[in-house]
């Protein structure tokens, strides 16, 4: 797919095959994946293309941090943008973090890359649904990536049908279906990738919290703290854990929030998230938010629609306080 983008006419390919790292979520012992490395070819996946750029000189090797340097570097002094397919619908953090600034103009919808630079990135389709995307594809006879055929064909789910690096945080279930749909990727994967057969014996077993509690544990508390001993290899990872609970456990003391709090730590153990994307997502999720909000004594009317973690006393006081405040 990206070969016919980068190969049409009507196209100045910009493709990058550069050295970078990436974080490896599929191991909690090989914490980055190092792409395009020199000297490794005979492990790449995908084979150097003759008309890609291949010299990393952005001076940094961070996937995340490229996007910006690459923009400085081929375009200084050049007003430019990315234009991105970023649905918000896709993550409540995305929601939050690409509408509530104006970035260009009258445009809510983007991110300030370089304000200096005039450098953007833009999400026109930001606020489209799924079926608004393969209505569009339809209506328009567009291409699009047929892995996309092979999710639905065994069963995926709407959320589970992401395309990305098979080793990202909110990737890894895709590692399941690599050997079924492409096998020779799988081969080569399986070689690159520390981690991915142990995900393809064990399945969700070795990134997903379990359902039930496991009965050597009293609690998700005590089972989550046992794997940040046992699991993290790194102690400034575990140091950066423990400083997250620490800062998050007189706060999220109800049972329930309590229960979701220490089963998002498990999964993000499970999964080697060190940029901790899985608790952010369940931070900015608003029945969390109302939650801390209550916890502080802040009570508004808006609260009630998203008061799950509140016990029925709790729901009765805040809207006993609410009644208050409007009759004051």
């Amino acid at each position: 797919m990206v070969k016919k983008v980068m190969y049409n006419k009507d196209v100045k390919p910009y493709w990058f095959q550069i050295p970078m790292v990436m974080t490896n979520n599929a191991s909690s012992f090989e914490r980055y994946s190092y792409i395009w490395k020199e000297g490794e070819e005979d492990k790449f996946i995908h084979p150097l293309d003759p008309i890609s750029i291949k010299e990393n000189k952005y001076n940094t090797e961070r996937f995340h941090e490229l996007f910006a340097a690459i923009f400085k570097g081929e375009f200084k002094g050049i007003k430019s943008c990315y234009i991105s397919g970023v649905r918000t619908e896709e993550s409540p953090k995305r929601l939050m973090s690409l509408t509530h600034n104006i970035t260009y103009k009258w445009i809510t919808w983007g991110k300030i890359l370089d304000k200096a630079y005039e450098h953007y990135t833009f999400y026109p389709i930001y606020d489209w649904n799924y079926t608004d995307v393969w209505k569009a594809i339809e209506n328009n006879g567009w291409e699009y990536n047929r892995i996309y055929d092979e999710m639905y064909r065994h069963g995926n789910t709407i959320t589970e049908m992401r395309i990305s690096n098979l080793h990202h945080e909110t990737a890894i279930q895709s590692l399941l279906l690599v050997q079924e749909i492409e096998p020779e990727t799988w081969q080569k994967l399986s070689n690159r990738i520390q981690g991915a057969n142990t995900i393809k014996h064990l399945k969700f077993d070795s990134f997903v919290c379990p359902e039930t509690l496991p009965s050597m544990f009293e609690s998700w508390e005590e089972y989550a703290l046992h794997l940040s001993d046992t699991i993290i290899q790194e102690q400034s990872n575990r140091d950066a854990l423990k400083k997250k609970i620490d800062s998050c456990k007189d706060i999220y003391t109800g049972d329930e929030i309590s229960r979701v709090f220490y089963r998002t730590i498990i999964n993000t153990i499970l999964s080697s998230d060190w940029d901790f994307t899985k608790i952010a997502n369940f931070e900015i999720r608003q029945e969390t938010n109302s939650y801390r909000q209550y916890k502080k004594g802040v009570y508004k009317r808006e609260m009630i629609r998203y008061s799950k973690y509140l016990t029925t006393d709790e729901q009765i006081h805040l809207i006993d306080e609410i009644e208050k405040s409007t009759r004051s």
